[in-house]
């Protein structure tokens, strides 16, 4: 959406920085201003403002941190869904076969409640257990975009750079990851987005993101529709700008093949 903004005659890239440049710094003004907006509206939303700004920022940092660990995770999983060796192979297609068929909040109740119990003295807060459980849970699906991706590259790519002498360790870092991470680009982001909106989950055991502060807001109103709107709205202001990150990567790095 950004990128159509800038002047035509801007290269790919100009026009890629600013965009990010533009959604970064619209999603730090609107994180920082989102109270005091919503204090010039009526009872229920005016007097809980300032909750609700928290709540927001709590759900975009619960975001960041767990999709973080998720690429990494993803990234070391794919990887050893590719390994030669088979006990590896087999242990990340299990952990991969586990996370996908299970219910996201049932991960999240799993490692809060069940994971102390398997070892005794792990009892992690409300945040570090949601960003194990949302961590976990995007890095298998992170794990299989970019497993897609590696396999998409030519194999004649790979054994063109053998031929020339070049390492394992060489062909994979320059040759084969970089167009592989290109190619898993989209689903990635895909993933991060779907990662927003999924934390709200994270209330079940307490964590005081949006949907809990709107949820206790609304049960201590009884006006619904007012406070889940709120939450709604600042859901869509949050992923709006996020999308509009992740096409400003997506057109820096040609993921289409349209450069100009």
């Amino acid at each position: 959406m950004f990128t159509a903004l800038w002047p035509r005659h801007w290269s790919r890239q100009q026009r890629s920085n600013a965009t990010l440049v533009s959604a970064l710094v619209l999603m730090v003004l609107a994180l920082a201003l989102l109270g005091h907006a919503l204090s010039f509206l009526p009872d229920p939303i005016g007097p809980n403002a300032q909750a609700f700004a928290e709540g927001a920022r709590t759900t975009l940092w619960l975001t960041l941190v767990s999709g973080l660990c998720g690429l990494v995770l993803g990234t070391g999983a794919a990887l050893a869904r590719t390994a030669r060796w088979t006990p590896l192979r087999w242990t990340a297609r299990c952990y991969i076969w586990v996370i996908r068929g299970t219910p996201l909040l049932v991960q999240i109740l799993f490692v809060y409640f069940a994971l102390p119990v398997l070892v005794p003295g792990l009892n992690l807060p409300d945040f570090a257990a949601a960003v194990v459980a949302l961590g976990l849970n995007v890095g298998a699906y992170n794990a299989e975009a970019i497993r897609a991706g590696l396999l998409a590259v030519p194999r004649g790519q790979t054994e063109a750079a053998r031929a020339l002498g070049l390492s394992r360790t060489y062909v994979f870092f320059d040759v084969v990851f970089p167009q592989a991470f290109k190619i898993s680009l989209p689903p990635l982001v895909s993933n991060f987005v779907a990662l927003l909106k999924d934390s709200s989950l994270a209330y079940a055991i307490g964590v005081v993101e949006l949907t809990n502060v709107g949820n206790r807001i609304q049960s201590a109103t009884f006006q619904p529709i007012a406070t889940l709107s709120t939450v709604a709205v600042t859901y869509l202001l949050l992923t709006t700008l996020v999308t509009q990150v992740s096409n400003a990567i997506e057109h820096r790095f040609d993921v289409e093949g349209r450069a100009q």
